[in-house]
């Protein structure tokens, strides 16, 4: 197959050739007889999203989600590749949590990882025979499922996956430093009418800092490779660079802020929370001059029912994974961000953190991993068009580019329209 007429994220007119799934050459390349032949008509041709953040809930939650549903979610937004987190039922704290899911995850259209969990009862001995994409995300503090664990256990695992050479993500948050009394108040009624800028009060921006810290710190003692998930706040990303982790931010904490509470409601519940439009708009400047490593969207969906309850009885999360990538492209075509800089934060330096070699550019050598968009065919995100379990979204109404097509290399997993018949596979196999 030749992709003729492509435009790279760094401006340059390319045709792509691709053989036995893999990307053959890059460049000015002359048709083979019997080839076929896509046509990009000029359009940009990225490698395909890498998120290294999803909770696709199988075992145990699909009414919320599943493999299936969430990778074709992550194909009609042009994500190729996601890695999953352990807080499923059973979860994957142990060999046997690990291979339920690996079984459930054979359903999936794309390319997958399965992070390990920590807990007390955790069985690292069983889990670290397994293929693990990470340990993590270690939860510092409860989220939904309540993984929350002690600095000692936090320490004895990144030892542990330091001499497994296995990365660690963290959830960094400090609940010594979360303010109770923001959460005794009049909270409201429920879903859309819910005081969600509580929560956001309730789970300080501090707790972050004071958490990432930590994280690095422990990181440095035991040789663990620290990564730090969905980065809230800019004291969060500084902490991390200053401690040599590497970071993620999520769309939610670069796209949306506590003004957008009033709205949202118990919608825009997520763990860490939403922050100040200010910190906000600093977690956008580092995104685009590089402090941020990585976007990845902790996807986390539950179902409108589920939200639909008070503040303090509605889970946290939201969905992201088909929004990603049309969100920063949203911000290209207003002139915010460069492509060169999405292209790096979802493909490319992911694979690097992650030591993915085969993802994350569009280079001889690499899978034939790739999604085209037309970035003058931007348009309202509306959750009825999304193809995750979760009929919502909390970015309703904003400004997204989604692709064109998808491709897992070399076939089409999404056309626009309709999903292929591919078959994902484990990235640690």
């Amino acid at each position: 197959m030749r992709i003729e007429n492509a435009t790279l994220a760094d401006g340059r007119a390319v045709d792509v050739r691709v053989e036995d799934g893999t990307v053959e050459a890059v460049g000015d390349l002359d048709p083979v007889a019997d080839e076929e032949t896509v046509d990009a008509e000029g359009n940009l041709l990225l490698p395909g999203a890498i998120d290294v953040h999803v909770h696709f809930r199988e075992p145990g939650f699909e009414h919320k989600e599943t493999w299936e549903t969430g990778a074709k979610s992550a194909a009609a937004g042009g994500v190729t590749t996601v890695a999953d987190q352990p807080n499923t039922d059973p979860t994957t704290t142990d060999g046997a949590g690990f291979d339920a899911k690996a079984e459930r995850a054979a359903n999936a259209c794309i390319d997958y990882g399965i992070n390990g969990g920590v807990t007390a009862d955790w069985d690292p001995d069983s889990l670290f025979e397994r293929p693990l994409f990470a340990l993590g995300e270690v939860f510092l503090a409860d989220s939904t499922g309540d993984m929350g664990i002690e600095a000692d256990l936090f320490a004895e695992a990144a030892a542990r996956a330091g001499e497994a050479g296995v990365p660690v993500t963290v959830h960094a948050e400090d609940a010594d430093l979360f303010d109770e009394s923001a959460i005794e108040g009049d909270l409201g009624g429920v879903g859309r009418d819910a005081d969600a800028d509580a929560w956001s009060a309730y789970r300080t921006a501090e707790a972050e800092a004071v958490a990432v810290e930590r994280a690095v710190r422990v990181g440095g003692e035991t040789g663990a490779q620290i990564h730090i998930a969905h980065t809230s706040t800019p004291e969060g990303v500084d902490a991390a660079r200053d401690g040599g982790a590497t970071c993620e931010a999520t769309p939610h904490h670069l796209f949306l802020s506590r003004d957008d509470l009033d709205e949202l409601g118990t919608y825009g519940r997520m763990n860490p929370p939403l922050r100040s439009e200010a910190r906000r708009e600093a977690m956008f400047e580092r995104l685009a001059d590089g402090r941020i490593d990585v976007v990845a969207t902790d996807h986390a969906p539950h179902t409108r029912e589920e939200k639909e309850q008070t503040l303090l009885d509605a889970p946290s999360g939201v969905p992201g994974v088909e929004t990603m990538v049309p969100l920063l492209l949203g911000a290209v075509v207003a002139g915010d961000l460069t492509a060169e800089r999405v292209r790096d934060v979802v493909a490319a330096n992911p694979a690097d953190v992650f030591d993915l070699p085969r993802k994350g550019r569009i280079e001889a050598g690499a899978d034939a991993d790739l999604a085209l968009y037309d970035l003058d065919a931007a348009r309202e995100i509306r959750g009825a068009d999304l193809h995750s379990n979760c009929d919502w979204t909390p970015f309703e109404g904003h400004t997204g580019v989604f692709p064109e097509w998808t491709m897992l290399r070399g076939e089409f997993v999404w056309d626009g329209e309709e999903f292929g018949a591919v078959a994902g596979e484990n990235v640690r196999d």
